[in-house]
């Protein structure tokens, strides 16, 4: 069961005039603590809840990178992580994206891989990510902790926008960074209670209430991407498929940007929206935001619970106007 929701900022102490176990909802909060130990038991490790992903990323940036340090991020994956970076540069950041099948550049002085990538859906090689002298950093969202324990393929962090399927229902914004190592879990903390990166109480609430259901919704949400990665692979208007075999995210590309808006806007049961993750299906052309990086014709669909037959005869009236 959920723990209740308590939204308290602050807490008295002991009755010996002493702090009790909680005292000021920046340092600590029950309902995050109550997260983070139903997140850490599916890692493997321990969590700490942030108000957003992009919060958990910053914050452990901020904790990990040495000053003028260099960021070695996968190409292809998430392009808010490569959008942070560069502007973080007046800081003395530095970003160069590498391929993720491969080994990470040798003067990485941290490593940000995504498995599975987004949009392209490609998969990191941990084994060579693992075995550079920089820490690695592994954004896991599309996979889930249910499918990919990014710690236990030698990564230092596991990261998650929280806001996607472990939440589930479009109601909240949430990050999570889990590790194993106590020493960098407490520079973590320290870093969150210093900058304020907290969750509130409601949104801790909300995400406990989406991970009693997160194992069903993946399992169904799964079945129906490779049924529909399947269709899409030999249907004649889609010159791209990828799915990675495991996850609820497919991307496929038509034949150019004219293409994917005529799709993207022509159906009826998905819908045409940005997010992942959610009960709801969505499509979107990824050009619009992350422009040369991905192709054009490019669509992501992120595939939520609805009866698969009802989703591919959508798509398929909407590839009719290919």
């Amino acid at each position: 069961m959920s723990a209740p929701l308590d939204r308290s900022a602050s807490w008295p102490y002991d009755t010996a005039g002493d702090p009790a176990s909680y005292v000021y909802a920046r340092d600590e909060q029950p309902n995050a603590v109550s997260v983070e130990n139903r997140i850490g038991a599916l890692e493997g490790g321990r969590s700490l809840l942030f108000p957003s992903g992009m919060g958990a990323v910053t914050a452990v940036v901020l904790t990990m990178l040495p000053p003028g340090g260099t960021i070695a991020v996968a190409e292809g994956a998430y392009y808010g992580h490569r959008e942070l970076f560069d502007h973080l540069r007046p800081w003395g950041v530095n970003a160069v994206e590498y391929d993720q099948t491969g080994a990470p550049p040798d003067d990485a002085d941290l490593i940000v891989i995504e498995a599975p990538s987004n949009p392209m859906l490609t998969m990191p090689d941990f084994e060579a990510a693992s075995a550079h002298r920089a820490a690695v950093i592994c954004d896991a969202t599309l996979a889930s902790p249910l499918r990919l324990r990014p710690l236990e393929f030698g990564c230092d962090v596991s990261l998650h926008s929280a806001t996607k399927v472990l939440a589930g229902h479009d109601d909240l914004l949430a990050g999570v960074a889990s590790v194993t190592d106590d020493a960098l879990y407490d520079r973590l903390h320290t870093t969150r209670h210093l900058t304020g990166l907290v969750a509130s109480a409601d949104t801790a609430w909300l995400l406990e209430r989406g991970l009693q259901t997160v194992e069903v919704r993946i399992d169904r949400m799964e079945a129906t991407a490779r049924v529909l990665a399947g269709h899409l692979a030999e249907h004649p208007a889609v010159t791209t498929a990828r799915y990675p075999g495991l996850g609820f995210v497919i991307s496929f590309d038509v034949a150019d940007g004219a293409a994917a808006r005529r799709v993207e806007t022509a159906t009826k049961t998905i819908r045409n929206a940005t997010s992942l993750g959610s009960v709801h299906t969505k499509v979107e052309s990824r050009h619009r935001w992350e422009g040369d990086r991905c192709p054009e014709g490019l669509l992501r669909l992120s595939v939520g619970l609805e009866d698969v037959e009802t989703l591919w005869a959508d798509l398929e009236q909407a590839l009719a106007r290919v």
